[in-house]
């Protein structure tokens, strides 16, 4: 018995991707975004196909991916982008937890890949240090996932055993 093997691939030519980026901590999602939308355009991925929109910070991201997946329901992926700084409060792990615990939750609600891009850093030399590999990795993970989504979909349209 052979192993059927699924061969990821990063080629964007025909995928639909969704991005919602924070606002908070401008400056590190501006560089997070300018990564990703560098490695998505390096891999194939047109502009027509490409939809973003901005929230106030990351606790704003998991309602503006639902959203934007309700009104573009042919999205093959997703990104969130955002940077949560620790402060000398609970208020980061609040916002750092709970913006993750909402992506993980549209992720299995809807079956669709988000690239959770939300930087947790302790500062802000380790922000800058982060954001140009991060944004191109969340781009990358987008791209796999979004091809992977489509060479496992189930088309019931071609269900042979249905009796008539």
């Amino acid at each position: 018995m052979a192993i059927n093997f699924i061969q990821s691939k990063l080629d964007g030519t025909d995928l639909k991707i969704g991005i919602v980026s924070a606002r908070f901590n401008d400056w590190v999602c501006k560089g997070l975004f300018q990564s990703c939308y560098e490695e998505l355009k390096a891999n194939g991925v047109k502009d027509e196909n490409i939809v973003v929109t901005t929230v106030p910070g990351a606790l704003e991201i998991p309602y503006a991916l639902t959203m934007l997946f309700e009104r573009y329901p042919d999205l093959d992926a997703m990104i969130a982008i955002g940077c949560v700084i620790r402060g000398e409060t609970y208020h980061f792990e609040l916002v750092a937890n709970e913006s993750s615990r909402g992506i993980t939750d549209i992720v299995v609600r809807e079956a669709i890949s988000i690239a959770n891009c939300i930087l947790t850093v302790e500062n802000e030399e380790q922000a800058r240090v982060r954001m140009q590999e991060k944004g191109r990795d969340a781009a990358r993970v987008a791209l796999e996932m979004g091809n992977l989504g489509r060479i496992c979909a189930v088309s019931f349209d071609d269900d042979t055993d249905s009796q008539e």
